[in-house]
This record gives structure tokens, sequence and C-alpha cells, in this order.
């Protein structure tokens, strides 16, 4: 394929992000029926179906997700290099995917808020999520990953926070069942586990091989619904410290250790770093987690 055929790239892109022709129409100035004729001179070019046709509109195949990543990164890429060229790295304008483990997005918030307030042109979506986004493929723009260091050697990596994490317990449960003295004390209580026996995290870790696995007694399948569980006397489970420490009725079980700390760290992709809202955001997120507590 060649450059020829952007526009039926371009067209195409449009039609998955906004899930109809007539959208896709809008946006891109030209008639409805340039749009189909774009998309069925692009699907018998590449020899696959790109779109599901239903009564809602277009949806995307697995084939039409893959192109849809692709041009995206292909828009922020044309994005930056405009804005070299023409002076205008300051536009703040198009989408801003950030993606984040679950439990640490409402660190995230308060600066998103205020990056949006400021940047009312720019779209911003935050996806939590347990897996890994290929940013290399325009899935996400900025990434806050948790756990050792990204390795990926096409993006640039930054130490954003350690966060500590405890073992706690609500006050009613405490009252009920007292405190655990020592590990031999374990089998006396019930744990608050993760449903993903191989997850990653040095403190789930830490549990499988410390605590019996009769006692880890409810696993839940991210960390919010954890400290919901723990909350609700459920168990004894870990918690961040950020986040227990605006619940009075947390008791703290087992103090932090360095072995528990969650490592959070800032992943973008290197041919996106440096334009405006990649740059602008994770600069006004890096200032906020210094603040973090």
């Amino acid at each position: 394929m060649d450059i020829d055929n952007w526009d039926e790239v371009r067209t195409a892109f449009q039609v998955a992000r906004l899930g109809t022709v007539s959208g896709a129409a809008e946006v891109l100035g030209v008639h409805h029926a340039t749009v189909i004729r774009h998309i069925d001179a692009l699907e018998g070019r590449l020899g696959v179906k790109l779109f599901q046709r239903h009564a809602r509109g277009y949806t995307p195949t697995d084939a039409g997700l893959d192109l849809l990543q692709v041009a995206q990164a292909t828009a922020d890429q044309f994005e930056q290099l405009a804005g070299r060229l023409h002076g205008a790295g300051a536009a703040m304008t198009g989408e801003l995917v950030i993606t984040s483990v679950d439990s640490v997005s409402p660190l995230l918030l308060p600066t998103i808020a205020t990056f949006q307030e400021e940047n009312p042109d720019l779209e911003i979506k935050l996806i939590t999520d347990s897996r890994l986004f290929r940013l290399e493929y325009g899935e996400a723009h900025v990434a806050v990953r948790a756990g050792a260091k990204p390795q990926d050697p096409d993006n640039i990596v930054q130490s954003l926070a350690d966060l500590s994490m405890a073992v706690f317990g609500h006050r009613s449960y405490v009252e009920k069942h007292g405190i655990p003295e020592g590990r031999a004390e374990f089998c006396n209580h019930r744990f608050i586990g993760h449903t993903d026996e191989t997850h990653r995290a040095s403190f789930y870790q830490w549990m499988r091989e410390n605590v019996p696995a009769e006692n880890i007694a409810l696993k839940m399948s991210n960390m919010n619904d954890g400290y919901h569980a723990v909350i609700n006397g459920c168990g004894l489970g870990f918690v961040p410290g950020w986040m227990a420490r605006g619940n009075p009725d947390l008791i703290e079980v087992l103090p932090p250790i360095p072995e528990w700390s969650a490592n959070l760290w800032l992943v973008t992709h290197v041919d996106l770093h440096r334009t405006a809202k990649v740059q602008g955001f994770t600069t006004a997120l890096k200032e906020a987690a210094k603040g973090w507590p």
C-alpha cells in the first residue's frame, strides 16, 4: 500500500472511531457514498473485512482494530511533525489516552480534571485495565504502570512514585477476631487475596508464600474491590497507605515494609513523548505526584 491510499485509511479510521458512515462523512467533509467507496476499496485491496455492518452502524473486526491502532499512531506522529514544522507545539487538540492500574486512578483524576479544564479542546480517555497496552500501536499515549521497571527499549520510562502498602482490617473485623501476633496466627484469620494466582505484585506474592491457602478466603479481581472487601469486614487485606488514611475505621494489622512498596512508572513511547499533549500531561502528573501521600 502506498501513500496514494492514505485517504482510504483515514476514512476507515474515522469510521472505526465514530462507528457510523454518516459521522465519518461529516468529520471528513465528504459525501457518505465516498466513505462507503473508500471502505470497499480498502477492504478489496487488503483482502479482509475491516467492519461488521449492522443496523446501528459499523463495528471494527480484529483487522479493523489493528488498522485503527496503526492509523491513530500515524495521526499522532503527523501531529508531532506538524508541531515541529509550523511551531505549533503548544496546540492541545485531538485525543489523549491514558492507561493505568485501577487502584491508582483516584490519584490521577485530580490532575486529569485540571488538565482538561486548561485544555478544553482535548478529548481525554482514562482506561484502567490489567493488560499492558501497546504504546507502539497507539493504544495509549501515556501509561502508569506498577511493579518492576518496564524494559521496552522503544518506551521512555520515568519513576513516578513509590506507594506504601500495608495489611489492614476494619474495626468490626478486629473487634471480633483480634490482630495476629505473628505468622503462626495467620491460620486463625481470613485474608483477602487476588483471583490471579500469578499476579506480579510483590505483596500478593508475599501473601501466597506466607498465608495458608485455605485462609485466603476471599479473592478479588482488582485492588479497589479488595479495599471495599476490607472495609466491609470480609477479612484482612492489602490497602495502599494513601487510601487507608481516608478511613478512620481501618486498623493497620501489619505495617508496611519495602518489599510491599508499589513502584509506579510513567511510560510514554519515544515517537510521541515530545508531543504537546503528552509533555503537558506528564509534566503536570509528575508535579502532582510530589504531593501524593
